[in-house]
């Protein structure tokens, strides 16, 4: 059985008993009085969130998320795991698509084909740039569209994480959907996470609903890495003056949501040039402003998981 029918094949059973699982319990709780349901409430909601296991062989795992679609997340996750690879050519650095309904990792990393089973079962993670990728995208043929309700969302999230030969490594990086929705929820309740970096552009309707991101991630106990700004001004080709297209209120409301700003990528009609022949900015355009502000990015990342691990090692010691 090959790894598409081995993927869809669990997911389905999954759905199968998980539906007979709740239609179970209806018809339970009908049979029952109100004091016995009161007490059932009661106990659920005793119970602790599910316990957060980490990924083997995954020293650290980094979100990157923004509450709208078409803000440059995703370009931003792949340059930035690219660019981890880049700086640090020793350290192993993993990338998982998480948006399960509109994967864009394989166009924008050149990966295709389908992920082999190695002899523990577990698939196989593409690799390219020297970074692992895994994706829906690489799970599901063709155009062909993924439509499923949230059961099988969240147990094809599971094994796109745990069902994966993702180790050894030293970060991998999470291309998130846009929103707030169960994804999010499933991977901050399920999965020890770093930290998240919040992507977002200029115009106040992505502004607002970054605000509404970032609130999610406190809920959740995420702390923020910071905010990266796409699409911040475009540059004059004649003059060289800065035309804030797109309103410039970005670092107003990093002040009240109290985050930093920590890149700033202008409009560059050569990004959608590296976006649609696979191949990052950080290899296509390694001089440009682009490639080199991913480098920081990427260095601001290293340096805030080193202060973490410094910080988590003191407070063992003591």
């Amino acid at each position: 059985m090959n790894v598409q029918r081995l993927f869809h094949k669990v997911c389905s059973q999954t759905l199968a008993t998980n539906v007979r699982a709740t239609i179970s319990i209806f018809t339970v709780r009908f049979k029952h009085n109100k004091n016995e349901l009161d007490e059932h409430r009661a106990k659920i909601m005793s119970r602790k969130l599910p316990e957060k296991k980490p990924l083997p062989g995954v020293k650290s795992i980094i979100l990157v998320a923004s509450g709208k679609g078409g803000v440059g997340k995703t370009t931003t996750a792949v340059n930035l795991a690219c660019a981890m690879k880049v700086i640090e050519p020793d350290k192993e650095i993993g990338l998982l698509d998480a948006d399960v309904f509109g994967p864009s990792v394989p166009i924008m990393m050149n990966i295709s084909g389908e992920p082999m089973l190695n002899d523990n079962n577990l698939i196989e993670p593409l690799l390219n740039y020297g970074v692992k990728c895994m994706s829906m995208g690489l799970l599901v043929s063709g155009e062909n569209a993924v439509v499923w309700r949230g059961l099988m969302v969240m147990q094809a999230l599971d094994r796109l994480t745990r069902h994966v030969a993702w180790g050894p490594l030293d970060c991998l990086v999470v291309d998130t959907p846009p929103g707030t929705g169960d994804t999010h929820l499933s991977l901050a309740q399920n999965l020890p996470i770093d930290g998240a970096i919040v992507v977002t552009t200029p115009q106040s309707a992505a502004l607002q609903v970054t605000k509404r991101g970032v609130n999610m991630f406190e809920k959740l106990k995420v702390p923020i890495i910071g905010l990266v700004e796409n699409m911040s001004h475009a540059m004059c080709s004649k003059c060289g003056t800065k035309n804030f297209i797109f309103g410039n209120e970005t670092k107003k409301t990093a002040g009240e949501m109290g985050l930093e700003i920590i890149a700033s990528f202008e409009v560059d009609s050569n990004m959608s040039e590296c976006i649609n022949s696979g191949k990052p900015a950080i290899y296509a355009l390694p001089d440009s402003t682009h490639a080199e502000k991913y480098r920081q990015l990427a260095n601001k990342v290293f340096k805030y998981l080193e202060n973490k691990d410094n910080v988590q090692a003191k407070a063992k010691e003591q």
